[in-house]
């Protein structure tokens, strides 16, 4: 199974060198920067938006567009390289779709639950949609265990990177990562699982 999404650029274009400037506080690196990466933040908002209702009110290309515009108005990052960025914009994908779940809701008094399926995280067999904010829950609750775990659900099923893009971002082995992706499916399936229940 590849979970991967491509997180290469167009060659000639230095991602990490605008990410710098940016970071220093160059605007105009934020300019040029957007038209650089758009393809790539428009396959992670396709991911994070995969098993939405059709009609939902807030559609991959807003998405990205309030991803990014929550990135322009937080203070300077200090970006290591594209990994990080993407990674970093996939997180807040995560958290803008997990606000609107819980706005819509508050507004409709408890009901019209959102569901997603878990992608790839399926343990043994195909699991049914989960809610997206009983996932992000299990995510939290995982990440004040196991941090780590958390952070490479978050990376590979989230942002999209490969066990050695994972490995890379993480500084650890290979083998790690596989591990702690066997072990992070596993407890959030039970935990989800237990959650769903007990509703």
């Amino acid at each position: 199974m590849n979970v991967a999404t491509d997180v290469s650029v167009p060659r000639g274009r230095d991602v990490t060198g605008l990410l710098a400037r940016w970071g220093d506080g160059d605007r105009g690196a934020l300019e040029e920067l957007m038209p650089v990466v758009y393809a790539q933040l428009r396959q992670l908002a396709d991911r994070a938006m995969r098993g939405e209702r059709r009609a939902h009110t807030l559609q991959a290309t807003a998405l990205v567009h309030e991803a990014f515009l929550r990135l322009a108005e937080s203070a300077p990052i200090a970006w290591r390289d594209r990994r990080h960025f993407y990674a970093t914009a996939s997180r807040l994908m995560r958290h803008i779709l997990v606000d609107h779940a819980r706005a819509v809701r508050a507004g409709r008094r408890g009901g019209d639950w959102q569901r997603v399926p878990l992608l790839e995280l399926e343990v043994a067999g195909d699991l049914p949609p989960v809610d997206l904010l009983v996932l992000d829950e299990a995510l939290d609750q995982l990440a004040d265990l196991d941090p780590r775990k958390a952070r490479v659900i978050e990376l590979r099923f989230f942002g999209g990177l490969s066990v050695e893009e994972t490995a890379l971002a993480l500084s650890v082995s290979k083998p790690t990562v596989i591990l702690d992706t066997r072990l992070a499916r596993a407890w959030l399936f039970t935990r989800i699982q237990g959650a769903e229940g007990a509703s």
